[in-house]
């Protein structure tokens, strides 16, 4: 089979699309078919030699995939043939991925591969940031950051379901359409005093309620537009590490800063499966709408992170095997 590799770290050039050999079932695991990939920030990280990364050189990234169960060995709860999507299993950039059985997810008829694979880790992402990090109330105002990415436009979708006022932050103009047509109240500029004018935006000008915090290098910015008494959720370092924050700025303005990560929520199959139910649910009434940036064919892999990383896209980067 074919996929898409490196085995040095670096910028996209690093990556290569090469023959490497079929994954074989082992027990508890299913081979799946993919056919469509979900592009995520931590590849990029992963590319870049500073996230997690698993196996040896040449490394394979990729966590996040939909394509149709070919083989197993095992109590499979899924029949051969059964189309599933996973968002939590490495080595997914590759025609074939080995899937353990409790991070299956099967689809819906009504929801295709790419749908899947462009909602599953973002969306469930978003889900959880909404109903676990912070529990979104109705009439709260809430700041998103990368309003206009994969995961951004979602958290929009999602938090205007939840009855907040929105407030999106995205990095180019041309970028603000998209964050508004998601349901965004406002749309605010990086390069324009962000901060000051999110923070005017919140209740009585005195800040936001919560911040979903991705970029990192923000961090201090963020917990200046909350409010006392305000909440930053820390999910995403896009641009880079965050700074180091003194406790005692969060003691001053009784605010809370707290972390965000999926892995500590998908904790069993059941689980997995019932957001993701939860999740197709909103797709399928179109309380959620899944923006696709773009395709490209996973042989094209480099043109694909580097789009990513230019900020040009708008929704989620697939991978086409």
């Amino acid at each position: 089979m074919k996929a898409l590799t490196f085995s040095t770290f670096g910028e996209p050039d690093v990556l290569e699309y090469i023959e490497i050999p079929d994954p074989r079932p082992t027990p508890g695991c299913a081979i799946v078919r993919t056919e469509a990939i979900g592009l995520n920030f931590a590849d990029i990280y992963r590319r870049r030699g500073n996230y997690h990364l698993q196996g040896q050189p040449p490394f394979i990234a990729g966590y996040e995939a939909a394509g149709t169960i070919i083989s197993f060995e095992g109590a499979c709860p899924f029949p051969i043939g059964t189309r599933v999507v996973f968002a939590d299993a490495p080595f997914a950039n590759a025609e074939q991925v080995s899937v353990p059985f409790d991070k299956l997810i099967a689809l819906p008829d009504d929801i295709s591969a790419d749908i899947a694979a462009a909602a599953a880790l973002q969306g469930l992402t978003a889900q959880y940031l909404v109903s676990d990090s912070h529990k979104l109330q109705a009439g709260e105002t809430v700041l998103i950051h990368a309003a206009a990415g994969g995961v951004g436009l979602l958290l929009v979708q999602m938090a205007k379901r939840l009855g907040a006022k929105v407030v999106g932050l995205t990095s180019r103009a041309d970028k603000m359409p998209a964050v508004r047509e998601a349901g965004a109240d406002e749309v605010l500029l990086y390069n324009v005093d962000w901060a000051r004018q999110a923070q005017a935006l919140g209740r009585d000008g005195q800040g936001v309620d919560v911040v979903y915090e991705s970029v990192g290098t923000t961090l201090l910015d963020s917990l200046s537009a909350t409010r006392i008494g305000g909440h930053v959720v820390f999910y995403g370092m896009a641009a880079g590490d965050p700074p180091h924050i003194d406790p005692r700025m969060l003691m001053d303005g009784s605010k809370t800063l707290s972390g965000g990560d999926l892995w500590n929520v998908l904790t069993s199959a059941s689980e997995r499966r019932q957001r993701a139910a939860v999740l197709f649910d909103w797709i399928r009434r179109g309380d959620v709408r899944v923006n696709i940036a773009k395709r490209f064919a996973l042989a094209d892999g480099a043109q694909a992170h580097a789009f990513l990383e230019s900020r040009r896209s708008s929704g989620k980067v697939l991978l086409i095997p």
